[in-house]
């Protein structure tokens, strides 16, 4: 690793306060990018979003995909991790600290929306930023975009009866045009464009020229997963000024959340042998959220002021530094695996 990337989590710090210092200081230019957007997704994050998971959307192997199927190990991890575990252990923590460990700190009347942000964070595995996380652990990019895919598939028809049980809610729209716009945009597009890249390179150069590619515009996207942290605090910066005692009881039961799954999925690949570059992936996607789809429901089932929509948004905030903890314990432990 360079040096940048050596000091990555020093240059996140960076943004964060960055994002909050400009959001105070040229409040009226995040208004404006906040406001471009359709269906929750926001289009300025979107593009960066996009700018990450291209590089190794390039490096996505179809020939290779197809054997995806023969290593079926990872995938059951991320299939149990995400829809037998991590919905019901947000929902028992939220319960837990709001209901019981923060009951004296707050209204009872904002705990359960609190409670319901919590459990619509736990039920929407990420889409986006996975590729991202798994890029900065050398994680097998054809294994990665196979885990995203069925993640997906089940999120379609397992979501809203999920949190409608959680809930206790009957009816719980799903803002189809926010699935669906996140899907194209974070996978589908990306992958094409990386389609077309990967076959441009290869008849000029091969496999290396690939390669090649790929180490050049490595900057660019750690530059971009900057510029996306900078945003995202920047949208929130008045909030976190104006509520931060709110807002550090929200992120307690994340944070407990984000290490717990992430312990389980990556020792139970651990345990089972799974190699390194899909058990690092497949702790990454049951750990980290797809937050504008929680967001979405959020707003839509309880309101743009409501407690389950700031908690959906503190998910946010806390997910990349989180990540970022967890990218640099993976890469540490790197050799515990076994090799592909």
């Amino acid at each position: 690793m360079g040096t940048f990337e050596r000091y990555l989590s020093v240059w996140v710090a960076a943004a964060i306060a960055a994002g909050i210092a400009l959001s105070l200081i040229v409040p009226g230019l995040f208004q404006v990018l906040a406001e471009l957007e359709y269906a929750n997704v926001n289009f300025p994050v979107a593009i960066l979003i996009w700018a990450m998971v291209w590089p190794m959307m390039i490096g996505v192997d179809f020939s290779s995909l197809a054997r995806v199927g023969e290593k079926p190990k990872g995938l059951i991890i991320t299939l149990v991790v995400n829809w037998l575990i991590k919905p019901f252990t947000m929902a028992a923590l939220g319960v837990l600290f709001f209901k019981h460990v923060f009951a004296g700190f707050i209204p009872a009347a904002d705990a359960e929306g609190y409670i319901a942000g919590l459990i619509l964070l736990g039920a929407a595995p990420c889409t986006a930023m996975v590729f991202v996380w798994s890029q900065l652990t050398k994680g097998d990019p054809n294994y990665t975009l196979a885990q995203v895919s069925v993640n997906d598939a089940i999120m379609v028809f397992a979501f809203a009866p999920l949190v409608a049980f959680l809930l206790g809610v009957t009816d719980i729209a799903v803002p189809w045009e926010t699935l669906i716009l996140s899907v194209a945009l974070y996978v589908v597009i990306p992958l094409i464009a990386g389609m077309a890249t990967r076959r441009m390179l290869m008849v000029r150069g091969g496999e290396a020229a690939v390669t090649g590619f790929t180490d050049r515009i490595k900057p660019a996207s750690v530059i971009g997963l900057l510029a996306t942290v900078v945003l995202l605090f920047g949208f929130q910066g008045q909030v976190i000024i104006d509520r931060p005692l709110i807002i550090a009881l929200i992120a307690v039961p994340i944070l407990i959340q984000s290490y717990a799954i992430f312990a389980i999925a990556y020792g139970a690949a651990w345990a089972w042998k799974v190699p390194h570059n899909v058990a690092a992936p497949c702790a990454m996607i049951g750990t980290s959220n797809f937050f504008e789809l929680a967001v979405a429901v959020a707003i839509s089932l309880f309101g743009l002021n409501s407690g389950a929509a700031l908690a959906t948004v503190v998910g946010v905030l806390v997910e990349v530094p989180v990540m970022l903890s967890l990218v640099a314990f993976a890469n540490r432990t790197r050799n515990s695996f076994p090799e592909a």
